[in-house]
């Protein structure tokens, strides 16, 4: 691994049906947006012989980033998959978005990967949600590496990008975190920079030189071995650290020479068990060269120090009905279980699902079971059905081509599973399973939209519906109370991104409106009132008159209604219209149109007519009552209040709290967590937190997340209520 000597770059190819999981590699690239891993891994498939010298597969477009919204917002929006061939191992390379609000395209990627390459940029530093995401994949054991890109910014030094990475991810061992290679310079331009020509390696002290544009290898001048003495020997100290031989470290302190095999060696396991976290260096090639400086280094370290697939222990394995079962890990021979873990539609295809296997063997034209369980609260229905498999498919850009299986640790793209969404499950039909989901954020950012046109009305169901299927942190809300049809976003990033599919890839235009929250009233104290209706205009008339006394009842209590009724004055079998009636107006409102809530309606006293008394009479007399006794009342407009929970890094802390007060809010307490961050709780009125998600991002850089729960409704101050009840009144 790393810089062996006999290294090359002969075994390279196409991704064809690995026949193994030993020899198969997932690797998920992570970093923020305009890191480089896109570039990087377009350098890598132009390495590893997959395209052309200009980045391209054979229909011209690139291995990623060939999405048009992708191409219009000039950055990556989705997951995409790059399977390349190298030294004989088949490598799929999961890259990622690095905005944060695409995180659910993240968090797929780390579900199908076995190993993590972080990215970060030389000229730009890690940031917040970097190190965040370094984070979750240590809380899991992920192997992890580092590379470095953007060498040649004017900015960028390599030595010291590599003490902030050990800074930011090595808090528990900063030693950890080491460089393989050094970079070599060139003779500085006109501007004093000198650019990066080519590596040295630590280990086998060996120099790779790429100013040719291939990767030539040679022996280092006498002068360059001693700038690397000190950082060699760190190395070896911090490889011997993380080795199973105990025996070796007093070995090396008696000054015993370790040889490169023994350190090559360790070094790969101490990475695959997520020991070691190894620093490498990359940029892409010059126009017309075949290799990019760092390239061949990358391919032979997730070759030789990532984990297998045969490493990974399955995630928790049930049958639909939450029964245990035991599924021994990554088993070609054993039975089928695999994950969606990202589905999209293709407008000559249909919907193809990139399909993580890992158990058995999946197979073209094969009859599938595809549980979906778990996803409830975010409008995924639990569904268990039987479907026939396509075509199966490894993507390279936009070309899909066909595999003949897919074994367990391997990766494919699945033609018409027209059922199956994003985290559902695939196992046999004769033995149906279910993998328990992986984590997601929850969307909190409200988009409020309603069809442009008629035409448009008639395709936004399915639509919306294709939509959600495709993307686990898009939440679709058909609010009965505001009667608005709510796509919950990750940001703004995400929203603008779910309006262009809706309208370029299903042809659906709409309009965005205010969001509106689920406002309500009620009674500020006792009253009463008489409904009155009585006409007469040939034939049958209509009469009833009841007497209501209205009463506020504490949060919470809904609407209680009671009979008090004496001495027959409403029959008995009017009753019940006089509730049914009232009940109805407590829901159309008696002030601003928002339903009433918590009060007990008393029905006190009547009158009916033998002839004329009706139940649609007493429905109207009962409505006229409550309208009446609001009249005379003082109503007050409840607001809902969300309970919020806010994890932010200390630093942040007071511009949260200040934030949060600003919003109306009352911060109910604060608790020191791990890691540097503070847990703050604090109920806030929802009308005020309809942007925190995207305002929360910019006030903590990135770094703070929050979540969100109802807790009650509560009056709202008088001043706000009065400019709310304006705006119904001029609306009217």
């Amino acid at each position: 691994m790393g810089d062996k000597a006999n290294a090359h770059p002969g075994a390279a190819g196409r991704a064809t049906a690995a026949d193994h999981p030993a020899s198969v590699r997932n690797v998920v690239l992570v970093g923020h947006s305009g890191s480089g891993k896109t570039t990087l891994v377009e350098a890598l498939a132009l390495t590893a012989g997959a395209v052309n010298r200009a980045g391209r597969v054979e229909d011209g477009t690139a291995v990623s980033d060939y999405d048009e919204i992708e191409h219009r917002q000039q950055r990556s929006v989705q997951l995409s998959l790059v399977p390349v061939t190298w030294d004989g191992y088949k490598i799929n390379i999961l890259d990622t978005p690095g905005y944060a609000d695409f995180v659910g395209e993240l968090r797929a990627g780390l579900r199908a990967a076995d190993a993590a390459l972080f990215v970060v940029s030389a000229a730009d530093g890690v940031d917040g949600s970097t190190r965040m995401v370094w984070e979750e994949c240590a809380a899991v054991g992920m192997p992890r590496a580092i590379v470095i890109t953007h060498l040649e910014a004017a900015r960028a030094d390599f030595d010291t990008m590599t003490r902030t990475c050990a800074e930011a991810f090595g808090a528990d061992d900063p030693d950890a975190v080491l460089p393989l290679y050094l970079p070599l310079h060139g003779e500085p331009g006109p501007d004093g920079h000198a650019p990066v020509t080519g590596l040295i390696g630590l280990l086998s002290q060996r120099l790779f030189d790429y100013s040719s544009g291939e990767r030539e290898e040679s022996e280092p001048g006498d002068g360059q071995l001693p700038l690397i003495e000190e950082a060699r020997n760190r190395l070896i100290e911090g490889i011997i650290a993380e080795s199973e031989d105990e025996t070796l470290m007093d070995r090396y302190l008696g000054g015993e020479e370790i040889d490169f095999k023994t350190l090559a060696q360790d070094l790969e396991r101490a990475v695959a068990r997520g020991a070691f976290f190894p620093v490498l260096a990359a940029a892409p090639a010059a126009e017309g060269a075949r290799q990019g400086l760092g390239t061949v280094e990358l391919l032979e370290l997730v070759t030789g120090g990532f984990p297998t697939p045969l490493e990974r222990a399955a995630p928790a394995v049930t049958t639909p009905d939450g029964a245990a079962r035991e599924v021994r890990a990554c088993d070609p021979d054993g039975p089928l279980v695999a994950e969606v873990v990202k589905t999209a539609s293709d407008p000559y295809v249909g919907r193809v699902s990139l399909v993580r296997v890992f158990s058995g063997t999946l197979r073209p034209d094969a009859t599938v079971h595809v549980s979906g369980h778990g996803l409830t609260d975010r409008g995924h229905e639990d569904h268990d059905v039987d479907e026939r498999v396509g075509a199966l498919s490894a993507p390279f850009g936009k070309q899909q081509r066909a595999l003949t299986h897919c074994i367990a640790g391997d990766l494919a793209c699945v033609a018409k599973l027209n059922r199956a969404e994003t985290g559902d499950t695939l196992s046999a039909k004769d033995d149906p399973l279910l993998m328990e989901p992986w984590q997601m954020p929850d969307p909190l950012l409200p988009l409020a939209i309603q069809a442009h046109s008629k035409a448009d009305e008639d395709k936004l169901s399915q639509g919306l519906g294709r939509l959600v299927a495709e993307d686990p942190t898009m939440r679709l809300e058909q609010n009965q109370h505001t009667h608005q049809v709510v796509l919950w976003c990750l940001g703004e990033a995400h929203a603008d991104v779910a309006l262009e599919r809706l309208r370029s890839r299903y042809g659906v235009q709409v309009d965005v409106v205010p969001h509106k929250v689920s406002l309500r009233e009620t009674f500020a104290a006792r009253s009463a009132g008489r409904g009155r209706h009585v006409k007469q205009s040939g034939g049958h008339g209509q009469y009833a008159i009841c007497e209501i006394e209205v009463e506020p009842l504490p949060n919470g209590s809904g609407i209680e209604f009671v009979d008090k009724v004496v001495g027959g004055a409403v029959p008995r079998q009017f009753i019940p219209s006089v509730e049914k009636g009232v009940r109805a107006q407590a829901a159309r409102g008696v002030a601003a149109g928002h339903p009433l809530i918590d009060v007990r309606i008393t029905l006190l006293d009547g009158k009916a007519h033998s002839v004329d008394s009706s139940d649609a009479a007493f429905q109207t007399a009962g409505a006229l009552a409550l309208r009446e006794a609001a009249a005379e009342a003082r109503i007050h407009l409840l607001e809902p209040v969300a309970e919020v929970t806010v994890m932010v890094g200390d630093d942040y802390v007071g511009a949260v709290m200040s934030d949060l007060s600003g919003r109306r809010g009352r911060v109910v307490g604060t608790e020191q967590t791990s890691g540097g961050r503070t847990l703050v709780r604090a109920e806030v009125p929802e009308m005020e937190i309809g942007r925190y998600a995207v305002d929360l991002r910019s006030l903590s850089h990135g770094t703070a997340r929050f979540r969100r729960s109802y807790a009650r409704h509560e009056p709202m101050p008088p001043q706000i209520a009065e400019r709310m009840r304006e705006r119904t009144r001029d609306a009217s």
